[in-house]
């Protein structure tokens, strides 16, 4: 259960990253449910060197596990947490017309708990 706490505490710190990028880069290029999928992936990258240091030294404690291995682990489950998050933005925006930020943040909790915490436990930092 502490490494779930844990995890979900990285996962706040990197989804904060990523969100402030999402949203200057939306606030510099416009609202378009393109434009708007174009910044996810932004700040998901941003979002995502984040997540994978925390996670690496203090969640799961793979400092000790070769970086090149678990780097390359995490960048597989992480281009899939891209597409699943960049998919379900451009849905929900221009499906629903919810506004971009309250998309995200449904969008990357769902992907966060079902996907992301799952893999990273079972597959990259093992």
């Amino acid at each position: 259960m502490l490494t779930f706490f844990k995890a979900q505490v990285a996962s706040l710190a990197a989804s904060a990253v990523d969100y402030v990028v999402t949203i200057v880069l939306v606030q510099l290029t416009g609202t378009s449910p393109m434009l708007v999928s174009l910044a996810s992936v932004e700040g998901a990258i941003s979002g995502g060197l984040v997540n994978f240091s925390i996670s690496r030294f203090w969640v799961f404690q793979g400092g000790q596990h070769r970086t090149r291995t678990q780097l390359m682990r995490y960048l597989m489950i992480w281009t899939g947490s891209v597409l699943l998050n960049a998919t379900g933005m451009y849905l929900l925006t221009y499906f629903t017309l919810l506004n971009y930020a309250i998309s995200k943040i449904f969008v990357s909790v769902l992907v966060g708990m079902l996907y992301n915490y799952y893999l990273q436990k079972k597959f990259v930092f093992k």
